[in-house]
């Protein structure tokens, strides 16, 4: 099981966002579909091992977290405005401190990182961090951020977590995922 949590800073909270301008209406909310898609699909197929949590952290109903399961989820297209959809669904339903379903295979709670670190072992993804093709040993969950650098309180949060880079430039979040799961695969595959 491979886990990516993405901080999304200005990332709606309410459903009222328009899917034509999820750059702009919804706070980023395309950099995050677009990391939900790439966590998610393969050619025709989707990796079922992979779980992406979206820490969602713009208005005034922050913070939420919604969850993407791999080996769940239903009506994903590999596009953003699918994925946005199903976001903007989650986030039209009323929900607690618990995961609640809106649509099979994506849920929504209330909460955001610190309850998320307290649930998985992260390592974080950071352009400051040690190069990971030399490490040997992965944790299970990797987080990265938005199109925003992590804030001093995530820093914080963070501050135990081993930090890693997927090489020497900075990437997009979504690729920065492409590269990672492309090293995992290849590892998985015993190369």
């Amino acid at each position: 099981m491979t886990i990516f949590a993405i901080i999304g800073h200005l990332a709606a909270t309410t459903g009222g966002f328009n899917l034509n301008d999820m750059p702009g209406g919804a706070g980023r909310m395309d950099v995050l579909c677009r990391s939900v898609n790439t966590a998610l699909f393969l050619s025709h197929d989707l990796r079922r091992d992979v779980t992406v949590y979206l820490v969602l952290l713009g208005g005034t109903d922050a913070p939420k977290t919604i969850m993407f399961s791999g080996e769940k989820v239903r009506s994903l297209n590999p596009d953003e405005r699918s994925a946005g959809a199903l976001v903007k669904k989650a986030l039209e339903i009323p929900v607690g401190e618990e995961f609640r379903e809106s649509t099979r295979g994506v849920y929504v709670r209330r909460g955001g990182l610190s309850r998320l670190l307290g649930e998985h072992t992260f390592a974080v993804l950071d352009e400051g961090g040690e190069d990971i093709a030399s490490v040997t040993s992965f944790p299970e969950a990797f987080l990265l951020s938005d199109h925003m650098d992590f804030t001093p309180e995530e820093l914080d949060l963070t501050c135990d977590c081993p930090r890693y880079c997927v090489g020497p430039k900075i990437l997009h979040a979504d690729h920065t995922i492409t590269v990672l799961l492309n090293i995992l695969d290849r590892r998985n595959a015993g190369q």
